[in-house]
């Protein structure tokens, strides 16, 4: 049986990456990365991050919680929702964002293996 050894990192002091009013955090432990998203007030992906993808919406599945704010969510399919401050959201691929109101949203999201989000997305 092998011991893995206990770890821990501060988010909050990981480096800003931004794309126009998107910002994001990463920090990795053994092979779980933990990223926190931030959309800035008037933040839609379609708008920061569309060219950059080169994709019609975004393809990346998430996994997150939302520490503040409110998000919506458009899918491909038509079907919509926001997600506020304490929810739990997961998002398959073909979807847009953006910040609903005046107060930013954070979320954290969290993957294990490939972390799509900082490989394809937001570099």
């Amino acid at each position: 049986m092998s011991v893995k050894n206990m770890m821990k990192a501060s988010i909050d002091s990981a480096e800003f990456e931004v794309n126009g009013r998107i910002s994001k955090q990463v920090v990795t432990l053994d092979e779980v990365t933990a990223v926190k998203v931030t959309f800035n007030p008037g933040a839609k992906w379609s708008i920061e991050l569309k060219e950059y993808a080169g994709t019609k919406s975004c393809l990346i599945p998430h996994v997150a919680y939302v520490i503040t704010g409110t998000i919506g969510i458009l899918m491909d399919d038509g079907s919509e929702e926001t997600f506020t401050k304490g929810d739990i959201m997961m998002l398959p691929p073909g979807h847009d964002a953006w910040t609903v109101g005046d107060e930013p949203c954070e979320f954290i999201q969290m993957s294990q293996g490939d972390n799509y989000y900082a490989d394809v997305c937001c570099h």
